[in-house]
């Protein structure tokens, strides 16, 4: 047995497997994978196999493609037949809000390339008459998709690692890890059988690895506590049953029919495949529970959990509506076992928060269909140091260390019920919440505040009534103009005509100072750094020269700075800027950096009246003047006290009208909001939530991280040359430089269906040729249409050029505009007063 390898893998199902074979694919020749019983003995065995495409996110529907089409490959190069039966995917609709929601999607898959096709009712009876269409609107049909052996493709992975050089040692737990400064110590204790158990024997060697992956799946916790760090991956029970033959079923095939594709019935919650003559059936009930929030039991291998057919029963009795002929058929066999999740969904794949060379691939509750492209993208980052996809929203550092166990498990479990639940991209879910609020958070909420969930913390998205109904948001809800479309609206209307107030609160912000800071800052980011008491917005750049993090950086002294960026990605940004810190303080001296997000609340005022707002609280021995623009410019900061409360406003706004910043102390924050609130009645000040925000800063074509700005374009790309210094030396220059241009953001204006706006989902066509796609969309008040923001083809990236973007299954009119197509001079946003 090797003990120095440059790369670890630890955990032997379909996931680590897969990390293996790419790692030693991408050219690593010296690869070790631990696994502590058998390969498959997870969570792998028991898996049903499916391979869903479905899926909102842009790079889980690559990492979906790419296993799809790589599990394909696998037979030819092991000899090993991976079990997989191409049938396709059958996903019906019963209502129109469902086709809807498969519209959205097939949009988005359009964007990766994802084949599919549209049958009625009429064409799924003819093709399979066993189901049952009557009540049926439609269904999606991917004709590639299908199901696959977990078993069978997991050892030809396995295989093919073996054949590029990966040694694959089973019966070894990996026990404890130790960090040097270099590499990775892994003490790893030989596993023997007694009495029926796997139990820890008296042999144990420490592994030397440059780098380790852990794939432990169900036994994340136990990783977690190792390691010292938090993840969110808790299984989850999942049931399906096996039933005997159905003689319809039986005839159907001896007839000559190919075999039915995978059926998933999502308004019924469940899915049916085809199994030896009979049926199997698997569901996403209501009330799975989470299982082994502390770990796995030492005597629990391959094993399951009791069935619970009563929770199940409306899964059961939907099925034989929707196949009759299975009615009579007996249960052959039944699986109720562990999957792992996440809160949202999406498993946690990347660099562990606060480790070097430790890397995660945990929580995958669909882990035979991410396990290839899991394995294929996570190489391209071990190995290349980035990816070809932009990865983020997959990084373990989503969630920080607010989050808790009994957080992971209530929403794991609530993950796990939404499975087949309507996915509208205004859907905000209930579970575990509030949790984290703004002090002002009851004030908000008695005004009529309907809530967004931003990395724990309770943000408003829109102000509704105020007599609303506890069901008003989720009634609200469409993959059209919901509910709330005309509340955003009247909010965008009163800062293009008067003043809003935005609570900003969740605003990551770190101080950084000391006589190191100035000189690693110029490193770090690639725009100039402002002068004491102003401001600049800049990037921090991957090596590969793409944009890892936005942040808007205050001077506040020669060495001191105050950093603001997206409020979702608090620990994200942290571990970046702290490792980078670390690398490069002893070349530029000594820094400081502090996490002050939950110091600092943030209102964002903004609108033509919002001067007048605030010259009603300024105290100043000039007050007339203390906020005009002699003293106090655009994209500058100044101390000030709003009545007693000392703010730290910045003179920006994301909007694109005249606006400030207030930062101030969170103690504070309730006393700021009844005074700004007092000062604003007269000026008819209109609280405002993201989502009318969202849809003003695209009509200034201001750019969002993780939408426009992320690790797949560069700053070149996404069109902000003027925040990129080319005569300083910076972080990811070199590559940025060497990349070029190879798709260029813009902004398009979209005469659109008249009851429906963009998501950001949707793909770009120039004639009959796919050109790209949003990344952002909504609605623009001062253009009274659809407005998006997305990357095309650079030759297509000039104003008047018309192209179209499919929405609700259709093309629909769009023409790029200039940049910033509301005020491009920034008049309002400069207006004195």
């Amino acid at each position: 047995m090797k003990t120095q390898v440059k790369a670890l893998v630890v955990g032997g199902g379909a996931v680590g497997t897969s990390i293996a074979y790419h790692l030693a694919h991408a050219g690593w020749d010296d690869v070790m994978l631990l696994e502590r019983d058998e390969l498959t003995s997870g969570s792998t065995w028991h898996a049903a196999g499916l391979l869903p495409y479905f899926n909102m996110s842009f790079a889980t529907t690559h990492i979906h493609d790419y296993s799809i089409r790589f599990y394909k490959t696998l037979e030819e190069e092991t000899g090993l037949n991976a079990g997989f039966a191409v049938v396709g995917n059958l996903r019906m609709a019963q209502t129109q809000e469902r086709m809807d929601e498969y519209m959205l999607y097939a949009s988005t898959a359009e964007t990766c390339g994802v084949p599919y096709q549209w049958m009625t009712p009429d064409e799924i009876k003819a093709k399979w008459p066993l189901i049952r269409t009557e009540d049926l609107k439609g269904a999606l049909y991917h004709h590639t998709d299908g199901y696959i052996n977990p078993a069978d493709v997991t050892m030809a992975m396995a295989k093919g690692a073996r054949q590029r050089g990966v040694a694959i040692e089973r019966k070894w737990q990996a026990d404890a890890f130790h960090w040097t400064g270099t590499h990775w110590e892994v003490t790893a204790t030989k596993m023997v059988e007694k009495g029926g158990n796997l139990v820890p024997s008296d042999e144990q060697v420490v592994i030397t690895a440059e780098h380790v992956v852990t794939a432990s799946g169900n036994h994340a916790q136990r990783t977690a506590q190792m390691l010292g760090i938090k993840i969110p991956a808790i299984p989850v029970e999942h049931q399906f049953i096996v039933m005997d033959q159905d003689p319809d079923l039986v005839k159907f095939r001896a007839e000559g029919h190919v075999e039915h594709p995978v059926i998933r019935d999502a308004d019924a919650q469940s899915y049916v495949r085809e199994e030896r003559g009979g049926w199997i059936l698997g569901v996403y009930e209501q009330n799975a529970p989470a299982r082994f929030e502390y770990g796995v039991p030492d005597s629990f291998r391959a094993d399951l959990f009791q069935l619970d057919l009563e929770r199940i029963e409306e899964q059961y009795l939907a099925m034989i509506h929707r196949i009759p002929s299975c009615e009579e058929s007996g249960l052959k066999d039944d699986f109720n076992g562990p999957i792992c999740y996440t809160p949202d969904g999406n498993p946690l794949v990347g660099p562990a928060p606060g480790l070097r060379n430790m890397w995660l691939a945990e929580g995958f509750s669909f882990g035979i269909t991410a396990a290839g492209g899991t394995g294929y993208y996570l190489a391209q980052l071990m190995v290349e140091g980035e990816a070809e996809i932009d990865m983020a929203s997959l990084d373990p550092k989503r969630y920080g260390d607010w989050m808790t166990t009994e957080f992971a498990a209530r929403k794991n479990e609530e993950c796990y019920s939404h499975v087949y639940i309507l996915h509208h991209p205004d859907e905000e879910r209930p579970a575990c919440r509030p949790l984290r609020t703004s002090p002002a958070y009851d004030r908000q909420a008695a005004r009529g505040a309907q809530f967004g969930w931003v990395n724990g913390w309770e943000r408003p998205n829109y102000f509704g009534p105020l007599d609303a109904p506890e069901s008003f948001d989720h009634d609200a809800r469409s993959f059209r103009r919901g509910g709330w479309w005309q509340y955003a609206v009247e909010e965008a209307k009163a800062i293009r005509e008067g003043v809003g107030l935005i609570d900003a609160t969740a605003f990551t912000k770190h101080l950084l100072k000391g006589p190191g800071a100035t000189q690693f800052l110029d490193w770090f980011t690639c725009n100039k750094l402002p002068k004491v008491g102003r401001i600049n917005l800049t990037y921090a750049l991957t090596p590969h020269g793409t944009t890892r993090t936005e942040y808007t950086i205050v001077r506040l002294g020669e060495d001191e700075y105050y950093l603001v960026s997206a409020g979702a990605w608090t620990a994200y940004d942290a571990d970046y800027l702290r490792k980078a810190i670390e690398d490069k303080a002893p070349e530029f001296g000594y820094i400081e950096c502090h996490d002050v997000t939950t110091q600092w609340g943030v209102f964002a005022i903004a609108g033509p009246k919002s001067r007048d707002v605030l010259n009603a609280l300024v105290k100043d021995a000039e007050p007339s003047t203390v906020l005009s623009n002699k003293r106090f410019p655009w994209l500058s900061m100044r101390n000030i006290e709003l009545g007693m409360c000392p703010v730290r406003a910045i003179r920006v706004a994301y909007t694109g009208e005249l606006g400030w910043e207030l930062h101030h102390p969170i103690e504070m924050q309730n006393y700021l909001f009844d005074q700004l609130e007092k000062a604003g009645e007269k000026h008819g000040m209109k609280l405002v939530g993201a989502r009318a925000q969202n849809w003003l800063r695209q009509e200034k074509s201001y750019r969002a991280f993780g939408t426009e700005l992320g690790r797949d374009a560069t700053p070149l790309e996404a069109d902000l040359p003027r925040f990129i210094d080319l005569s300083k030396d910076f972080h990811g220059k070199a590559r940025l430089e060497e990349t070029g241009v190879r798709s260029k953001c813009v902004t398009l204006l979209i005469d659109g269906p008249p009851d429906a706006d963009p998501w950001g989902r949707e793909v770009l066509y120039h004639g009959q040729t796919r050109v790209g796609r949003l990344t952002s969309g909504g609605y623009s008040v001062a253009f009274g249409k659809s407005i998006g923001m997305g990357y095309v083809s650079p030759d297509l990236a000039v104003p008047g050029t018309r192209l179209k973007v499919k929405m609700l299954d259709q093309l629909w009119d769009a023409e790029i505009t200039e940049d910033s197509p509301y005020d491009p001079r920034n008049e309002r946003i400069r207006m004195d007063g």
